[in-house]
């Protein structure tokens, strides 16, 4: 273009199309024809280049048959074909996901432009391609030359408000630092008030060697937890959940009749449903639960021997060596109890036995309402590869339990509605939190789950528990 300092400012857009971006201002630029061409009609043709193409098949369609067939058929046959596409899901479906594409990405490009997001070269961040999900879309965004995946980041406010979506999220390729994933969240799915049922609850048994099924993310795919080798830390503030989540993993050890439970409960009631599929229930004593883990440590050790003897670096399934799941409901009521010598002696012995336990095929699974310095060393903290967030009062509550800086990239539990219980932050092994809503267990399903784990077990009661009275009576 050539600049002329006696014209005003020239409007550049793209014309009057209800989709179209705001017209940017050039200062003192003769528009030539050919930039009226390219932006006012090349540019939206191109934008709506999938409806174009259907109204000039048609067209083309309408003409060939009105030769063949006269006009009149040709009127039939192209009314008959619009009621068979717009009838039949088959052809139907696809059409309609091809419209709603092209549509996010005319929205898409135009917000980026409200976002000031245009490259100097008139460039926009590319939708290279779009995925439809039940809460939104997904996007793979091509950056213009220039751009980086953080300037998309700082506008995803102003990118959500402009397309009234409830959130965008944005986070880097790690292969390729040109391309960037989108979220784009209309609506939470996992506020649904509806529980997930538990796929392995109606299972006649199954392997804690397998990945157990634990909910389902916003996509409404099953997320699982592999747990050998692993081990898990959940958190969250009271009611959010986390009584539900360790009962999911502890159905599955004992739907497996190979796996030795050992279980700390300082309430008792949380997990007695399983007594009759433990090794060991542990109730509100310190003391006790110290010896336990004195005994456990010492099969540890006795397991490494075993391993040392055989020329193994862990256990494997089929060795021989059954799996420990061990869990520890309300870590604080231990670490952190009133007296601070035996709180401390259970706090050692459990980081030597978490710490060891992997390849030893003995597996930790905890749960607190805030597992800071205070209440849970950090020397013991951070041994848990497995972190499950579930809602908390505060962002630094959240990165308490995943780990500092996740709250500050947009993954806090913080935000999780206070209502929806059960929903939290998955993190496994370097990887991303991915959120979810864990499956539930009703007391029914449990106790049901319970009396199939005792047949395959072979512990059943061969008499029913007689419930005395209060006064001793009964």
């Amino acid at each position: 273009m050539r600049p002329h300092r006696n014209y005003p400012r020239q409007p550049v857009g793209w014309g009057t199309f209800t989709e179209a971006p705001p017209p940017v201002v050039a200062p003192y630029v003769e528009a030539r024809p050919a930039d009226w061409l390219l932006l006012a009609i090349l540019r939206p043709a191109w934008a709506y280049r999938l409806e174009l193409s259907l109204i000039v098949l048609l067209a083309v369609a309408y003409v060939w048959l009105g030769g063949e067939l006269g006009r009149q058929e040709a009127d039939r046959v192209i009314v008959a074909a619009a009621f068979v596409v717009a009838l039949v899901g088959w052809t139907r479906e696809p059409l309609a996901r091809s419209f709603a594409r092209s549509h996010i990405r005319r929205r898409w490009a135009l917000a980026c432009r409200h976002a000031e997001l245009a490259s100097r070269n008139d460039r926009v961040p590319w939708v290279m391609r779009c995925a439809l999900t039940r809460a939104g879309e997904q996007l793979r965004i091509r950056l213009p030359a220039g751009a980086q995946v953080p300037d998309l980041e700082s506008a995803a406010e102003r990118l959500a408000a402009f397309l009234a979506v409830r959130e965008v999220r944005v986070s880097r390729d790690p292969a390729n630092a040109r391309y960037a994933r989108v979220v784009v969240l209309r609506r939470d799915p996992l506020a649904d008030p509806a529980p997930i049922a538990w796929p392995l609850v109606k299972a006649g048994g199954c392997s804690l060697w397998e990945p157990i099924p634990v909910g389902e993310n916003e996509d409404g795919n099953q997320v699982t937890v592999t747990l050998p080798e692993r081990n898990l830390l959940a958190g969250g503030e009271p009611g959010a959940g986390k009584s539900t989540v360790v009962q999911v993993l502890i159905a599955a050890a004992a739907l497996d009749p190979t796996v030795v439970l050992t279980l700390f409960d300082p309430k008792l009631v949380e997990l007695a449903i399983w007594q009759g599929c433990a090794h060991r229930l542990v109730g509100p004593n310190v003391d006790e639960a110290i010896d336990v883990l004195k005994s456990l440590i010492s099969e540890l050790d006795d397991r490494y021997l075993t391993l040392l003897a055989n020329r193994a670096r862990k256990v494997a399934p089929g060795d021989g060596l059954p799996l420990h799941l061990v869990v520890v409901e309300e870590l604080a009521f231990y670490t952190n109890g009133p007296d601070r010598k035996a709180s401390a002696a259970f706090s050692v012995l459990l980081r030597d036995f978490v710490a060891r336990g992997r390849a030893a095929g003995m597996v930790t699974v905890a749960t607190t309402q805030k597992p800071s310095a205070d209440v849970v060393p950090t020397y013991l903290r951070d041994l848990f590869g497995f972190r499950w967030a579930l809602r908390c009062s505060t962002p630094e509550a959240s990165d308490t339990i995943l780990g500092r800086g996740w709250a500050s990239q947009g993954h806090s539990a913080a935000s999780i509605d206070p209502t929806a219980r059960g929903v939290g932050l998955l993190l496994q092994e370097g990887g991303v939190p991915v959120r979810l809503r864990s499956c539930y267990l009703g007391d029914l399903d449990l106790a049901d789950l319970a009396r199939r784990a005792e047949h395959l077990r072979g512990t059943v009661q061969s008499t029913t528990p007689t419930l005395r009275l209060l006064d001793g009576t009964g």
